[in-house]
This record gives C-alpha cells, sequence and structure tokens, in this order.
C-alpha cells in the first residue's frame, strides 16, 4: 500500500520519512508526541474507515473534530467537487458565481428564523472573526462578551473570544473589550451585555469538554441580549448541520440568533469552506453602504460550494440528523455504561447526539485509553480545552454496529488504564 500510494520502498520506509519530515520542517515537538503515543501514519479513507501506511483499518471516532459528518470522501460529494473542477475551480469575484448564490439560498432555508444572508470563507475561525467584525459595524459598539472554557478558533479576534488561557497568553495583548462569564449562567450575562456589541457562545461547548447548558439558557441569553441591545452570535461551527441530533444545536431552545458560524462539516470533509449567516436588518446595519469591508480572496470557491451543496443534499435525503440522534442517544448509554464500571477512571459521560464527552477522574488515564483504543482500531481525542475529555466524534453515518464497536475499544481503554495505573489524583474540576 505504501509503494503503490506513496512511492515508499516498504511502510515502515515511509512511517519513517514522515516522522522526520514533520520532525525536521513541520512541528518538532508534536512529533515526538505524536510517535510516544502510537500514531501511525494515515494514507487512505472512506466513509467511516482510515487506513494506516500498514494497512490497519481504524474506525474514526475523532471525525476531524467535527469534519467528517459524511464520513470520508463521500462518494456524492467527491463527484460534485470532480464535475466543478472541470467548469472552474476558483472564482475571481468580478462575476456572479451561480453555486455562491445557490448556497446562500440553501442556508437561508434551513437556517432558523430570517437568518439568510451568507458570507463564505474558508474555515470557522474566519468564520468568527467575520461574525465580531459584523457585530461591531452594525452595533457602532466595541465591548465583545464570551463563556470561559469557549473555543472559537487561532486568529487574533477568535482566540481573544476563546476561554483558555493557555493559548492566549503568548500572543498578548489580543482583542480589547472582550469580557469572559462562566458558561451556562445566564444571569452571568446581565452586567457584562451593558454596552456590548454581542455576546458569542457555542450552544454546546465542543473543545471546553462537551459541556451541555441547562434548558432555557439560550432564550435567556436571546432576552438579555434584546434588552442591551447586542447581538447573539451562535457558533454552531462543531455543534450544527445534524451533529447534535437536530439541524443546529440553538433550536433545542428554539431560539434565532443574530448570527450564526458554520463551517467544519458544512462541505461534508471534502473541500475547506466556513460561513457566517445574519439577520438582513443586521448585515445591511454594517455592510448596506460599504459592501466591500469584509471581503475574502478565497472564501467561497466554486470547488467548497459545489461540495457543500452536495453535502446538504446528502444530510437531508439520507436522514442524517436523525441517524446522530439516535446513534448518539446509543453511544452517550455505552459510555455511561462504562462510566459505571470504571468509577474511579472514568466521572462522567455527556453529551447530545454524536457529540460526547467522556470526562476522566485524572487526564493522567488519557495516555493510556487513547492509545489503547487506537490499538483496537477506533481513534479518539482529547477535547482542547479541558484534556481530561475525551471525544467521541464520529460521522453522521455510523451504525449501530460501529457505536457497539467503539463503545468496547473504550471499555477496553478504560480497563488497561484501571489496571496499569491504578488510583491516581483527581484532576482540578472546571472553575
Amino acid at each position: 500500500m505504501a509503494d503503490d500510494l506513496y512511492g515508499a520502498a516498504s511502510p515502515q520506509a515511509l512511517y519513517d520519512e514522515t516522522y522526520e519530515n514533520y520532525r525536521q520542517y513541520l512541528n518538532p515537538p508534536l512529533a515526538r508526541v505524536m510517535k510516544l503515543s502510537g500514531s501511525p501514519v494515515a494514507v487512505r479513507a472512506r466513509g467511516t474507515t482510515i487506513w494506516d501506511h500498514t494497512g490497519k483499518a481504524y474506525l474514526d471516532f475523532a471525525g476531524g473534530y467535527g469534519v467528517f459528518t459524511l464520513g470520508h470522501l463521500h462518494p456524492r460529494v467527491v463527484a460534485a467537487v470532480r464535475a466543478q473542477l472541470d467548469l472552474m475551480a476558483l472564482s475571481g469575484k468580478t462575476m456572479f458565481d451561480p453555486l455562491a448564490g445557490r448556497l446562500g439560498k440553501a442556508l437561508a432555508e434551513i437556517a432558523p428564523g430570517d437568518l439568510g444572508i451568507s458570507f463564505f470563507a474558508n474555515s470557522g475561525a474566519e468564520a468568527i472573526e467575520g461574525a465580531l467584525k459584523l457585530a461591531r459595524a452594525a452595533t457602532g459598539r466595541v465591548k465583545i462578551v464570551a463563556t470561559r472554557d469557549a473555543f472559537h478558533g487561532k486568529t487574533f479576534g477568535a482566540l481573544a473570544a476563546s476561554g483558555r488561557d493557555a493559548f492566549k497568553a503568548p500572543y498578548g495583548p489580543l482583542l480589547a473589550d472582550v469580557v469572559h462569564v462562566p458558561y451556562g449562567d445566564a444571569s452571568a450575562l446581565e452586567g457584562p451585555l451593558s454596552g456590548a456589541a454581542a455576546f458569542v457562545v457555542e450552544p454546546i461547548q465542543g473543545e471546553g469538554g462537551v459541556n451541555v447548558p441547562p434548558p432555557g439558557y439560550l432564550t435567556r441569553a436571546r432576552a438579555l441580549c434584546d434588552a442591551a441591545g447586542s447581538l447573539l452570535i451562535a457558533d454552531e461551527i462543531q455543534t450544527g448541520l445534524g451533529r447534535c441530533g437536530e439541524l443546529f444545536a440553538c433550536n433545542f431552545d428554539g431560539v434565532v440568533p443574530d448570527v450564526m458560524t458554520l463551517a467544519k462539516g458544512l462541505s461534508g470533509g471534502v473541500v475547506p469552506i466556513g460561513a457566517y449567516v445574519a439577520r438582513p436588518s443586521v448585515w445591511n446595519a454594517a455592510y448596506g453602504r460599504a459592501p466591500l469591508l469584509h471581503t475574502s480572496t478565497f472564501g467561497g470557491s466554486p470547488l467548497a460550494c459545489a461540495a457543500a451543496l452536495a453535502a446538504l443534499d446528502v444530510l437531508r435525503e439520507d436522514r442524517l440528523v436523525d441517524n446522530a440522534r439516535d446513534r448518539g442517544a446509543q453511544l452517550l448509554a455505552g459510555a455511561q455504561a462504562v462510566a459505571r464500571d470504571y468509577p474511579g477512571v472514568v466521572r462522567e459521560a455527556r453529551g447530545r447526539g454524536l457529540l460526547v464527552g467522556a470526562e476522566l477522574v485524572s487526564e493522567g488515564y488519557g495516555g493510556t485509553i487513547i492509545p489503547e483504543m487506537l490499538k483496537a482500531g477506533v481513534t479518539a481525542a482529547w477535547t482542547l480545552n479541558q484534556q481530561r475529555v475525551i471525544r467521541l466524534e464520529p460521522p453522521l453515518i455510523v451504525t449501530a454496529a460501529e457505536v457497539d464497536r467503539a463503545v468496547e475499544a473504550f471499555r477496553l481503554g478504560a480497563a488497561a488504564a484501571q489496571e496499569r495505573l491504578g488510583v491516581l489524583a483527581p484532576s482540578p474540576a472546571p472553575v
């Protein structure tokens, strides 16, 4: 396989070459960490499966952190991209693009309420940057309110709104006038929202540890934003497009935000694309007289829009939101059963749909559980802001049998952690 696909003399030669290239030319410390954790070289992927340089298959329950909603290389999305590639790959932006227009219309048709005007970018972080700029331009205000443990991206503005200091400290000072409040506590917004341009929030925190807020949290936040004259920005980059068992996670509270950001699974995992979708009144307040204030050279390319349109068709026609709800309930129940059987290792499992987090008693157990799952042929990943939480986030096409297999791999990992490490000191609870 390695020789056929990548020109290496042997699987081991391909591994050695790749590791050395990472070590010398990409990210030396990360290369060492990945090697110590037993990370192989990925060479091929289809559906819910990844194959490594030796030919071993892995069930993908890391899921590209939410990118691979349709699995890897869904044939209908690939076919749409290939067909578009014969026509035009990138747009010069001096003429109308029919696919960008169709994608904007498609998003307006499925977005909550009157969200109707889309701006296309290349990533979630770019979508957040655009949404923050939109909020300031539309309101004439400066302050942004965000939540602790949030993750909105690692560009300057998105990072300033994110809630983990370790990612921000080397780059300060970041964007000024950003205030962080506890997640899930709507009453904490009452003072900070005064004079704020916007409150940016994930309907369910992903990288913060798969934190599900209490019912009505967004409803109350919506009311408080209205009272303060502040915009509500829903970051649906990880939670949107069916991931949590609803088309958008803000639908659980029946809330219409002023701006909604999307990315990750928007193109079905084939071509990068991000977007923010805004209410017309908000967009016009910001850009009605200056349409070129915020632009993107590559955002919303014909290839990306072709992929996104095909992905939305598959999402609807294959009823993948329903599958996310059903298989998510199965996955959560399985992870909770492991927590009951290994309470000294797994504190709890929580989540909605196919975004499930298993919080460990100590983050030290993760260094055994994730490699053991990898040995069993299942990938998983930590959440970026809480490394004691293991994320299980498979494609929305996952089957019941595949969920059972992943849960069993998680069980094997928890058993190995308990046997090898015994009782570890608990990691501090989130503040």
